[in-house]
């Protein structure tokens, strides 16, 4: 990507700002998200064209708004090339594994981006604030990681790591959200509410997550995430800065005729309908 195109993208970015409040206005929001939208699917070709492998890694505390960040970079691109992973608790078999193991079946073939929406840094996180592990077994994972990570890239795949930060106020905000909306209750789990009073002991995860596994092959992108609507908007420039891709042209499209209806004419099948209610 050009240099030129670089500096066009931090200018947009930085003239997104609502300057009553520091938020981004909604029509602001959804124009430069339309525009990110438009790159990402010259993204996609060129992914498939040039047989890139890429993987994207969402980390974060709770209500970070890593589905929010998910769900706009892949609502416009095709789940055939960008696929999302986010694996449930591991069962008996898996929990005998070793521990990255379930995770690499995952890992993307030629022309696909793969997106864990958590991955193997549970370990690193949740696992070990909550006791799922031993000590010992985060401290193996720790250690062992950057080189599992060193082999991915040196297989062919980019690897992005990002961490979406919220604050502690902000983070009791957006659960009080969940428990107030009946939208939302079914994002609020028990598991929230063990993690929300052990705020500390993630920050320690986090900080030794950093230490141990940010490399210059796989580096930790982190990115504020106060105000959701910047936090997308940032790291879908972010990953498009990150992924080198070139605009391939396109053909012209144009609809063909429709073919004559010859003898076909519309059946009066008996069938139910929906009611219109609107």
């Amino acid at each position: 990507m050009s240099d030129k195109k670089k500096a066009a993208k931090k200018t947009a970015a930085a003239t997104a700002l609502d300057g009553a409040g520091g938020k981004l206005d909604k029509k602001t929001y959804e124009r430069e998200l339309r525009r990110l939208h438009v790159e990402l699917v010259k993204l996609q070709r060129w992914v498939v064209h040039a047989g890139l492998k890429v993987v994207i890694v969402f980390e974060g505390r709770d209500t970070a708004g890593k589905g929010g960040t998910i769900k706009a970079i892949t609502e416009r691109v095709s789940p055939r090339v960008f696929r999302v992973v986010a694996l449930p608790a591991p069962n008996d078999r898996e929990k005998s594994q070793m521990y990255i193991q379930r995770y690499l079946p995952h890992l993307p073939a030629a022309g696909e981006v793969v997106i864990f929406d958590r991955s193997w840094y549970n370990r690193a996180g949740v696992e070990r604030v909550m006791g799922f592990c031993e000590e010992r077994e985060v401290r193996r994972f720790l250690d062992a990681v950057p080189a599992v990570e060193k082999a991915m890239t040196e297989s062919g795949i980019l690897l992005i790591k990002y961490w979406l930060e919220v604050s502690s106020d902000e983070q009791t905000r957006r659960l009080q959200a969940r428990i107030d909306d009946g939208r939302k209750t079914w994002k609020l789990s028990p598991m929230d509410l063990k993690s929300y009073s052990r705020w500390f002991d993630y920050s320690q995860a986090r900080d030794d997550m950093f230490k141990y596994t940010h490399s210059d092959w796989a580096p930790w992108i982190v990115a504020d995430s106060n105000d959701k609507k910047r936090a997308r908007l940032n790291i879908l420039s972010d990953l498009l800065e990150r992924v080198p891709y070139q605009d391939l042209p396109q053909e012209a499209v144009v609809l063909p005729e429709r073919q004559p209806a010859g003898k076909y004419r519309e059946p009066k099948h008996k069938v139910s309908r929906v009611l219109e209610r609107f």
